[in-house]
Parts: structure tokens; sequence; C-alpha cells
């Protein structure tokens, strides 16, 4: 953690946080925000996946949401990264990412993190490829899917990012 993130602390999301992250995740003005009852159940349901970042009084500041795939144990998908506009720019959603990765290998035995990004997402496709730079991992690129699978109108097709196998300490 770097010394502009010493005031945070990041942990598991309790139920009381979905409010926060359904907030935080409204206020991005960039996430396909799902439902406030979604927020709670992922707290609730996915806590073992997710990280949250507090600020000193506990109030939630940032989330990273996941979930190990039923069909392939050993990756994490990444669904959603979120950090409050206060708290931008302090490489916050790095350091929740790298450490929901090292928390699930420890102990889930995840070795890839999958996430799905839009072309025109540049901070995500930044800090994934970032991510996969730091952990010295392979990035593969491919479209999961495309803009005619969407039922609800124009959506811009969603780009899966497959970082993996990792296996040690995050650099830099």
């Amino acid at each position: 953690m770097t010394a502009a993130q010493a005031d945070l602390q990041i942990d598991r999301p309790r139920v009381a946080d979905g409010a926060a992250l359904w907030r935080i995740a409204k206020d991005s003005k960039v996430l396909d925000v799902n439902s406030s009852y979604s927020y709670l159940l992922w707290c609730r349901d996915f806590a073992g996946t997710s990280v949250v970042a507090r600020d000193g009084h506990g109030v939630p500041v940032g989330f990273v949401t996941g979930y190990v795939r039923p069909d392939q144990p050993d990756t994490l998908l990444v669904w959603q990264v979120a950090v409050d506009e206060a708290y931008r720019g302090r490489k916050l959603a790095a350091s929740m990412l790298d450490g929901l990765a090292a928390r699930t290998l420890a102990e889930r035995g995840t070795t890839t993190v999958e996430t799905t990004i839009s072309p025109d997402n540049t901070a995500s496709q930044r800090l994934f490829t970032s991510f996969a730079e730091r952990h010295g991992a392979p990035l593969e690129r491919e479209v999961l899917f495309g803009t005619d699978e969407f039922p609800d109108g124009p959506h811009e097709p969603e780009v899966l990012y497959r970082i993996g196998p990792l296996g040690g300490p995050a650099r830099g």
C-alpha cells in the first residue's frame, strides 16, 4: 500500500456495505449499474471473492467484485471495479485487485483472472494490462459477447481479458 493509501483499509465486504457499493457504481457514470438488491446479495454471497476499501471511518470508498467460475475453479472473474471519485488517482483499484488476486490464490488456488472490458473503457484496459505486467503473467484478449448479443439496445462488445497463470507476488 502506498503512502496515499495509508488511511485506507482493504477487506471483505459486508451486507451493510451493499448500499455504498451501489452508490459508488452509480456515481462512476461508466459502470453498468446493477440493482441495489444485487449489491446486497453480492456482499453476502461473494464476499470471499470481493474486496472493499474503507476510509479511516470505515466508509466504503472503492470495491472489486468477483466470483470463482463454477466450471473453472482456478479462475477468478472480476465483475466490477469502482473507486469513489474523491479517492481516484491513488492506485487504489490496482491495490484492491492485487490484494483480491493474492487472497483468492492463497484461499482458493485461483491462478487466472478474467474480466470483460468494453473497447471504450481505457482506464480498465490500463488497470488489467498493468496487473498482468506486475504479475509477469500472459494476457489474452478476445471478444466474449458481440454487439448483436445484447438484447437491450446498442452496446459495445465485451472483450474478455484472461490473465494467467499467476503465482508470484505483484511487482512494483
